[in-house]
């Protein structure tokens, strides 16, 4: 079992409420992103994106662009560079199944915007007007993107993405169970297609050294994807290419995979041999990656005292005509209640779109509402309180994972704080019967559940005899503040003040860490840091035994403490050295130590790990209007420990508004007949912004963890998963209409 590690006995800095340290940067625009690093040859390139969802090229015109002053060269499938041509070249590290997307690979049409050529000239204006003169022309054929429409030919994926859990096998017997049920629940629920849309829109920045390597700029969210995807693309050694990308203006998902803007960059910096950049449009941002629209049907049998006997919940999803896109949508309703007859069903649909990718919480955002939206529909016909039927039904241990008990979970415990702190023992049960003046007010309730995951990290630490301490790795800090709580486990491990540490991250020159995704980063990043500054410590205190006279003679190293700079006596605090004395007196110029972590296989053959919520919602509904303000939220999380409050904070906040922009404003509009989303931009695709959002209240649960050393669990995901539900359930309670496909606007009300 992994022991939890403090080597000050005390934690100084972990656990205390810290400001992000990549603050300053990020608001005074001292902080760069992909697209904004300089080159003195820099060329800019432009992509010409596609006007049908299927079909073929039957003719590409570019002479007219190309004739433009200061155009340098339009690149289509017809003159492209030679790259690899196996699919497994092409797949990054988190790829589904399937052959990937290759920009300018042929004259076929698989998704409307494709790019079809990209355009090269010396600034970014002349790229743009040049773009404006490609002509191309089409033979188009008819889309299918309407996933009710072609519902019948969903399939079961014969290969299955590798760390996503396909539905188990039934237990019990569903269907018998739920015809015989006194009490049943069914119904349809769905949600729309939503779009990530980060602030930084994706980009590359390909820099040509003058000694043949490449530098690359990308917006990614694990440099160390798009520098194996270079390599493998392109045929370059890995000391080829150096792939940085040290901060990060949103992702959501987004930039788990390397999108196409990186493979023209890559594709252009190598024809001429110069450096290119390429900046996607926010049109463009729409001709990839998004969170699918999700067909679920949700079957639930009870005892007339709410006790579960049937639990049947389906789900259809669509991908696209390339690759198997899957995530876990059904298996949540297994995992949250216990009962002794499931059957948890997901199949995909092909679709003439881009794959779609995940986004914040794939598939427990889409499966978390059905099931929560089904459990309120529920409470309401057994007479019981919402929350009373999910403890009645409270699981212990993991059904659909052959029944492991959970490490930790305080589930039960963010109920009780968070109907506390919302008073949800004032509420009123009857639909309809809260207002305030001509509002309908009600009030409801959701679990949320994330998966606690760690994953294989590395990292580096480096001491040096000024006193300075240096940790860091290749993932990079998406804005949960990976910057601040490195540097906060760098700084208790070794005793040093936050100040003294400086963290690195997003540099393929750096050990080898995951894609920033999953809420794995903590655990992983965190532990390979602290592991590494531990290392550095055990050599720094060998040393220091060895110095003439030395106060730790005879000690060994279990009795050292780290605080304030020095090494001490545990007990005996005058019987101390300074680190930089420790150093200076050995006359070396660093210690320094890689370290790698991973999951704990004991641990996680005994136990399951998961990150839970209770979210309760308030909302006033105009009632002759339909309008919906959501102006209470109260999300109790039970996340292990908590490396710093405030950061933590700021990840549940942002998750609730997401939460909130799923239950009432996010839809990505598709036209059927020329299979493109029509809302492509943030003036019509709407999402919450300030007047939109109240009170929004975080409580964080204790919790003992014991899946990793540092106790913690992944707090990027949780904050948005239920939200939705708990808004869509204070709806049904203020209006008494039940709407089971998001987003809920005014014409689902009235």
């Amino acid at each position: 079992m992994t022991q939890t590690f403090s080597s000050t006995g005390r934690d100084t800095f972990v656990g205390s409420p810290r400001s992000r340290i990549d603050g300053p940067a990020k608001v005074t625009g001292l902080a760069k992103y992909a697209g904004e690093f300089a080159a003195p040859d820099l060329a800019y390139g432009v992509v010409v994106s596609s006007s049908i969802a299927k079909g073929r090229i039957k003719a590409i015109d570019s002479a007219e662009a190309e004739a433009v002053p200061g155009v340098l060269k339009v690149l289509t499938h017809e003159n492209r560079p030679r790259t690899a041509w196996r699919d497994k070249n092409f797949q990054d590290q988190v790829a589904p199944p399937g052959s990937p997307f290759r920009a300018l690979y042929d004259d076929l049409i698989v998704f409307s915007g494709q790019p079809v050529a990209l355009v090269v000239a010396e600034d970014f204006e002349t790229a743009r007007y040049a773009a404006s003169l490609v002509r191309v022309s089409y033979a188009m054929e008819e889309p299918g993107t309407d996933l009710e429409a072609l519902r019948g030919t969903a399939y079961d994926p014969p290969y299955k993405r590798t760390g996503i859990k396909p539905p188990p096998q039934p237990w019990g017997d569903a269907d018998e169970a739920f015809g015989s049920a006194p009490v049943r629940v069914q119904g349809a629920y769905s949600l729309a297609d939503e779009h990530h849309n980060p602030m930084e829109p994706h980009a590359s920045t390909v820099v040509v050294e003058q000694d043949g390597t490449y530098t690359v700029y990308d917006k990614i969210q694990g440099v160390s994807n798009s520098h194996q995807y270079l390599a493998n693309v392109f045929g370059l050694k890995p000391d080829q290419v150096r792939v940085l990308n040290p901060y990060l203006g949103g992702g959501f998902g987004s930039g788990l995979r390397p999108q196409y803007q990186l493979f023209l960059a890559m594709l252009a910096a190598q024809e001429l041999q110069r450096s290119v950049r390429v900046t996607l449009t926010r049109d463009q941002m729409w001709s990839f990656t998004y969170r699918s629209e999700a067909l679920q049907t949700i079957a639930l049998g009870a005892e007339p005292d709410g006790t579960l006997t049937a639990l049947r919940h389906d789900a259809v999803q669509g991908t696209s005509q390339y690759e198997d896109y899957q995530e876990v949508v059904v298996n949540w309703s297994g995992v949250l209640y216990r009962c002794d007859n499931v059957a948890l069903g997901y199949r995909l649909v092909k679709l003439d779109t881009p794959t779609p990718g995940d986004m914040r919480a794939p598939g427990a955002v889409t499966g978390v509402f059905a099931i929560e939206t089904a459990m309120d529909e529920l409470a309401y016909a057994t007479g019981l309180d919402p929350i009373d039927l999910r403890l009645k039904n409270y699981a212990e241990s993991d059904a659909t994972a052959e029944g492991k008990p959970f490490g930790s979970k305080e589930l039960r415990s963010c109920f009780r704080q968070g109907a506390e702190r919302f008073g949800w023992a004032k509420r009123s049960a009857e639909p309809r019967s809260m207002r305030e003046g001509r509002e309908l007010v009600g009030w409801g309730v959701a679990t949320g559940i994330w998966e606690s995951m760690m994953m294989q990290s590395s990292a580096i630490a480096t001491l040096t005899p000024d006193g300075r301490l240096t940790v860091g790795n290749s993932t990079g800090d998406i804005g949960t503040g990976t910057y601040t709580i490195l540097t906060q486990i760098a700084a208790d491990t070794l005793g040093l003040p936050m100040e003294a540490v400086t963290t690195k991250l997003g540099d393929t020159r750096l050990p080898e860490a995951p894609v920033a995704g999953g809420s794995w980063t903590a655990a992983s990043s965190g532990t390979a840091v602290m592991k590494a500054c531990r290392n550095v410590g055990a050599q720094v205190f060998k040393l220091a035994r060895a110095m003439e006279n030395s106060p730790l003679a005879n000690v060994d190293f279990d009795r050292a403490v780290f605080a304030d700079g020095r090494i001490a006596v545990a007990g005996d605090p005058g019987r101390s050295v300074a680190l930089v004395d420790v150093l200076q007196a050995a006359g070396i110029d660093k210690v320094e130590a890689v370290e790698e972590a991973g999951p704990d296989k004991d641990f996680n053959q005994k136990y399951e790990a998961y990150t839970h919520s209770a979210i309760f919602a308030e909302v006033k509904v105009d009632e002759e209007l339909g309008q919906v303000r959501v102006t209470r939220i109260v999300s109790a999380i039970a996340a292990g420990k908590v490396l710093n409050p405030k950061t933590a904070r700021s990840q549940i906040l942002g998750g609730v508004v997401m939460g909130i922009g799923s239950a009432l404003e996010e839809e990505s509009m598709l036209d059927h007949r020329i299979g493109r989303f029509m809302n492509h931009n943030l003036g019509e695709y709407h999402v919450p912004v300030h007047a939109d959002i109240y009170d929004i209240d975080v409580i964080f649960v204790e919790e003992e963890d014991r899946a990793n050393p540092l106790g913690v669990k992944g707090l990027g995901e949780i904050g948005i998963v239920g939200t939705a539900a708990a808004i869509a359930n204070a709806v049904f309670h203020a209006t008494g209409k039940r709407v089971r496909d998001l987003p809920i606007t005014v014409d689902k009300l009235l």
